[in-house]
Order: structure tokens, then C-alpha cells, then sequence
């Protein structure tokens, strides 16, 4: 691999302390044991990582709905068929509970020949029968409620597996659908989700439905941590010039089980030839053997004289497809590591796939939907024997100026930039602030670390059973309504989805050296939480902006310090958590006005600035500088708010002349205002 060239933006090191894979009594894993304890809720989401066992946890849910709560079917929908495999029979009485679940196979839709149309009419059937559990397509399912109308589905728990596919765009047809059963109040609903917010920024729900949901939430660090074998986690970018098949094998190790995604036909990675690009990974991988007749895996000889099996999913062939994925899904090879070396997929192969051994998930080209790259990192995380490193590389292709489509490239640098600090924010320990006072005491169930608790100070408590942070933060405003708690508790990260997919946020971040941080931190971050949740008054708001950026930003204070202190030593699963210590430390007070003054895209900046080439890099600065935008009223109106505050708190107006740039910014934006209204009185 080349060392020079390719850096990870991030590695998370956990402690194999088992519990996630732990069952009780009942044989539930910790994430289905506590979605089984929010059994009796009418409305239940349940957010969790790929693999942490949704699936069976919905299983366990739906038989106490059906037999203890009057409930009279259970309709499991996915958005695609193979999905459906997940919900096959389970023997779940053999590990403990008190009955097994069992779909009858014709009521298994996924399964079934016919179009989505037709299959609708096999739900009808359905709702009328004596059978109580099915499985369908959501296309399948959104076709069923036109048909027969939202009252057919009254007394059912619909379940509905990868919730993002669900908007709150009246142009989403379930989410409408979903809207209306919610509004009729006579189903109950069970919504499952790797990752909440959608690659489009669009809400799944709004506001008024979600807070009827009950929310489940597991976290990726409580599900890695306690794994047993899986320790390390790697996420990076990777840039190249000319045709990515030529620089793949400095990225993709033949010794590392991996899944290979290839661009899209219509992204500027792509040569256009989907078929030639998979023969020419082949050919960079070694000697092609032919096809076993078995599987339809194509064999390879590597220098090496390894012969690696290689799934082919790009195929358009169905016939030869449908072999090929019919041996990934072999039963009786799910525990045979060397059944397969390597998948090579463009659609494929991603929300819903299961292989275990899978260590290194490569994609080439940017994906439109962060939601997608979470989805596609989900196929590295599992855990298996002998399995103690995975990773996720996207390789990007350079921007190079002589290129038309060099703007397109620039933007898609900067959403792999975005993609990779949300990963850090879902890979992390979950944060809970509090604002210090004079009777802030320790909480119990934390460890303060050496010297314990400290009067007076801010102190930053960690508990590695449950992955959080309890954090002291000078002047931190509090939550006031539920709402706005529940935000605070539970969607910290969509709301980091939201600001670092803004692009003009993440092109000043990166991009401009006369930046003043508290404009991303206050002015866009605030801009982005009025319009997510305009149904909060503006002490929440502020109270939501504020746990988000101190959030974002200790993470990477905490990743930079845990960068400098990086000697080659493992670790064991302390960086993070000592990196946000040792920060916490250093400085003289934790307060939110510090927070608010680091810029949130210094650290991924610098990570760019040792993977890109310096001439691209400084193409990319160029271009973005070229579009500098001067102040938008609504910008102005902010900082005018801000300047009131500032006033309230300095018996005085922010200076335009203060070598304060923040007291600057803020003057500039009075003046921008009064320019304006004389602009208009002078008409």
C-alpha cells in the first residue's frame, strides 16, 4: 500500500469486552433486549448499526404485539427483496423465548414472482386470512395502501426496516402513506434504521409525527466495543489521477476480504465500460483461471500463486448474476471464510448484506447519500473470528483543472470531507453536557479519570459500559421543552448531518483564512438548527445549537490530540477518550464560547493537506475562493441578534475596529443592516 499517498481520517480502537454479543434469559442481545423492554410503545424507532441484530429484535416485538396486545397481523416491509431473507424463521424458542417466529413462505412477498402491482393483491388475500405475519417489498406495500386504502391496515404493526428510504416530502409516497396511518392513530408502527438522517437532508419525518415515537438508540461504539473479535475500525479517502483500476492496488489489499464498489456509469470516476473496469481489476489482481462451475466465481492467480475467488455482481447477465448471488447467500458457507475473496458490485451489495468476514469495504467514486456510505461501511463491521482490523476507503478522483467537470470534483472532495466527519461523530461515545455550577457534583457510574472529580473545575467523566461522556461546560445553555431534550439526547448526529453536508459551511471552513469560526459555529450552525426545528423558540434552539457544535468539536480536539500523541503503541479503545480529557485539560476552562471559536473543518483540512496532491489542493482553494460570498441579509439579521446579546452582556455594541474578529464580524453585520434600511429610506 502506498504509504504516501493514502491517510486514514480517522481509526477507532475498541475493547473487545463481549457484551454486545451477549444474550440473556431470553436469547436477546443487549440493543433487542432494550427494544423489548419498549415493547408496549405504539410508535417505536429504533436506531442501530448494521449487525446489532434489528431484525430479530423486531421478531421479539411483534410476537408480544400479536399475542399479548390484541394486535391482529404483523406486516414487515424492506426496500429491497433480498432483504426479506432477514426476516425468515427463527427457532427463537430453542435460546429462550417462549415461541418461535414463522412466516408462512407464501406470505414471504420478497420471494415471490410477479410485479409489485400484482403482489398487492396477495396483501389483500393476506388481510383477510388467518396467517399473521408477512413480508413484502416497500413498493409492494406503499401499492396495497392505494389499493385498499389506509382503514384495511387498522389493528396491524407495520414494521418498516431501513426507515431513511421514508421522507417527509410529500413526493415520498410511504412517507406520505406512513403520515396518514400515524394520523388515523389505529396501527402500531415499528421503524428500524442503521442511520436516521437521509443523504438528501431531507427530514424522514416531521416533527409532529416523530415526537409520537418512542426511540430506541444504540450506538455504534456500544455495538463495536462489545464485540469480541472486531478491534480497530479504519475510515479514509484515498485521491488518484487517471483510471482508478490503475491505482486500485494501492488501496485494496487481495490478502483483506473485500467488497469493491464501482462508480456509478453516470459519475466522472466512471470510464463508462462497468464491464471493462471489472476486468481490469481482475487483471490487476493476477491471471484469470476461468469460472468455477459451481458458484460462478471467477478465479484468479495471484503473483503469489494464491488462487482468489471473486464474486462478479456488475454482471448484466441475470442468469449468471443470479448464480453468483445465490452462492454468496449458500446457507451451509455462511461460517466458511474461505468461500469468497472478494465481491465487486455497483448497486449491490449494501444496506442488508450479510458476510461476515468482510474487512475492508472499498468505493470507488463519491456516493451521493451519506446515508449509503454508512449503510456500505455497515458490511465491514461485523464481527468474526479472527477478524481484528476492518476498514472503509473511498477513492475519490483528484480534481484537475483542466477538466470541465473540475467543480463537480471540488464537490465531491468536500462531501467524502463531510461523509468522513459525520463517520467520526456515529463512530464515537455518545456526549451528555451539563453546564457546570457551583453545586455540579460527580455522577455516579463515571470515571473522572486520574485524581477523580474536582471541585470547581470542568470535568469530563467517561463510562466505558455505555460508551458516554458526562461533560461540564461553562455558560452551556440547557434544553428547556422535551423536544428540544430529545434532540439533545438522541439527534445530535442528524443535526451534524445537516451542517456538514451545507457546502458553502464546509468550503469556508476549509477554504478561507480570513474565516472567523463563530460564523459556522453560530451563524450557519444556528441558521441550520431554525430551519430543521422552527418549532422551537429560540432558547432551545440555542440550547440544540450549542450541544451540537460542542459535539462536533470535541471530537475532533479530541482526534488531533489523539493524533499528536500517536507513537505507533496500541492504545486499546483510550484515544478518544483521553484525546477529550486532554483537551478538556488543557485548556484553562471549558466554556461554549471557546467551543464556539475552533472551527470544526481545521482537522479534516489537515488530514487533506497530507492525502491530496499540493497542486490540487491548490486548484481546489482557488476555485472555492473565486466564489467568496459577502454577507446575505439573513446573515446580517443574525449577527445584529447576536450584537444585541453582546450588548446585553457589555453595556455596549461589538466595534467595528476591535482586534476581536468575532467582536469585528458581528459589527460588520450591524453595519450591513443599517446600510440597508438607509438604502431603502433613501428608495
Amino acid at each position: 500500500m502506498s504509504s504516501e499517498k493514502t491517510a486514514p481520517s480517522v481509526s477507532v480502537t475498541y475493547a473487545q469486552n463481549g457484551n454486545s454479543t451477549k444474550s440473556n434469559e431470553l436469547g436477546m442481545r443487549p440493543m433487542q433486549e432494550r427494544a423489548y423492554e419498549k415493547r408496549g410503545e405504539q410508535y417505536l424507532l429504533i436506531k442501530s448499526p448494521p449487525a446489532s441484530g434489528k431484525s430479530r429484535a423486531l421478531m421479539f416485538v411483534a410476537l408480544d404485539k400479536l399475542h399479548n396486545q390484541g394486535l391482529r397481523k404483523a406486516i414487515i416491509t424492506v426496500p429491497e427483496k433480498s432483504i426479506g431473507s432477514s426476516f425468515a424463521d427463527e427457532p427463537l424458542s430453542k435460546f429462550g423465548f417462549w415461541t418461535d417466529w414463522h412466516v408462512e413462505p407464501k406470505w414471504n412477498l420478497c420471494n415471490a414472482p410477479g410485479s409489485d402491482g400484482s403482489k398487492a393483491d396477495s396483501v389483500g388475500s393476506f388481510l383477510k386470512g388467518d396467517d399473521r405475519v408477512l413480508v413484502c417489498p416497500h413498493a409492494t406495500f406503499r401499492n396495497a395502501i392505494e389499493k385498499f386504502g389506509i382503514e384495511a391496515f387498522d389493528d396491524c404493526l407495520i414494521a418498516v426496516d431501513e426507515f431513511h428510504h421514508v421522507s417527509a416530502n410529500p413526493e415520498n409516497k410511504l412517507g406520505a402513506q406512513l403520515t396518514e396511518l400515524i394520523g388515523r392513530d389505529k396501527v402500531h408502527v415499528v421503524a428500524m434504521t442503521g442511520s436516521y438522517f437521509r443523504g438528501d437532508a431531507e427530514p424522514v419525518l416531521m416533527p409532529h409525527d416523530e415526537a409520537r415515537f418512542d426511540t430506541v438508540t444504540y450506538t455504534y461504539y456500544e455495538q463495536l466495543n462489545g464485540y469480541k473479535y472486531l478491534k480497530q475500525l479504519d475510515i479514509g479517502y484515498f485521491f488518484y489521477s487517471g483510471a482508478y483500476a490503475d491505482d486500485i492496488l494501492k488501496v485494496l489489499d487481495p490478502n483483506e476480504k473485500t467488497i469493491i464498489h464501482i462508480p456509478s456509469v453516470n459519475s466522472r470516476e466512471s470510464t463508462k465500460d462497468k464491464h471493462r473496469e471489472v476486468e481490469h481489476i481482475i487483471d490487476e489482481l493476477g491471471d484469470w483461471q476461468g469460472t468455477d462451475p459451481a458458484t460462478g466465481f471467477q478465479l484468479v492467480k495471484t503473483s503469489d500463486g494464491r488462487i482468489l475467488r471473486i464474486a462478479d455482481l456488475v454482471d448484466d447477465e441475470a442468469a449468471k448474476r443470479d448464480k453468483v448471488s445465490a452462492a454468496l447467500k449458500d446457507p451451509a458457507q455462511k461460517n466458511n471464510r474461505d468461500h469468497i475473496d472478494i465481491i465487486i458490485a455497483l448497486g449491490m451489495a449494501k444496506e442488508g448484506f450479510d458476510w461476515v468476514w468482510c474487512e475492508h469495504a472499498l468505493t470507488v467514486g463519491y456516493r451521493a447519500s451519506l446515508t449509503e456510505i454508512v449503510q456500505i461501511i455497515g458490511r465491514a463491521t461485523r464481527d468474526a473470528p479472527g477478524k481484528s482490523r476492518a476498514r472503509f476507503t473511498n477513492l475519490i478522483a483528484e480534481p484537475d483543472a483542466s477538466e470541465d467537470a473540475v467543480t463537480e470534483a471540488v464537490n465531491d472532495t468536500l462531501k467524502a470531507i463531510a461523509a468522513s466527519l459525520l463517520m467520526e461523530q456515529v463512530l464515537a461515545p455518545r456526549f451528555n453536557f451539563t453546564p457546570k455550577r457551583a453545586d455540579s457534583g460527580p455522577v455516579e457510574g463515571f470515571d473522572y479519570g486520574e485524581g477523580g472529580y474536582k471541585e470547581g473545575e470542568c470535568n469530563v467523566g467517561f463510562n466505558e459500559e455505555s460508551g458516554q461522556f458526562q461533560i461540564e461546560i461553562k455558560g452551556l445553555t440547557e434544553p428547556k421543552s422535551e423536544e428540544a431534550e430529545r434532540i439533545c439526547q438522541e439527534d445530535l448526529n442528524e443535526v451534524i448531518a445537516a451542517f456538514v453536508q451545507d457546502k458553502p459551511t464546509v468550503e469556508r471552513g476549509m477554504f478561507d483564512e480570513e474565516l472567523v469560526p463563530e460564523e459556522l459555529t453560530q451563524v450557519r450552525m444556528g441558521k441550520i438548527i431554525k430551519d430543521k426545528y422552527p418549532e422551537l423558540d429560540d432558547e432551545d434552539q440555542e440550547a440544540v445549537r450549542q450541544h451540537a457544535i460542542a459535539a462536533l468539536n470535541l471530537t475532533q480536539k479530541a482526534k488531533e490530540a489523539a493524533l499528536k500523541e500517536d507513537d505507533g503503541e496500541d492504545k486499546a479503545n483510550t484515544a478518544l477518550i483521553d484525546g477529550v480529557r486532554k483537551f478538556a485539560m488543557d485548556v484553562r476552562e471549558l466554556d461554549i464560547d471557546l467551543i464556539d471559536r475552533i472551527n470544526p473543518f481545521s482537522e479534516a483540512y489537515a488530514i487533506l493537506a497530507k492525502t491530496m496532491s499540493e497542486e490540487s489542493l491548490k486548484q481546489v482553494a482557488a476555485i472555492i475562493s473565486a466564489k467568496k460570498v459577502q454577507l446575505t441579509p439573513e446573515e446580517a439579521r443574525d449577527l445584529a441578534k447576536r450584537a444585541l446579546k453582546f450588548k446585553q452582556e457589555r453595556g455596549r455594541l461589538p466595534s467595528i475596529t476591535s482586534p476581536d474578529a468575532w467582536e469585528k464580524r458581528m459589527a460588520e453585520g450591524v453595519a450591513y443592516l443599517a446600510r440597508m434600511k438607509s438604502e431603502a429610506a433613501d428608495g
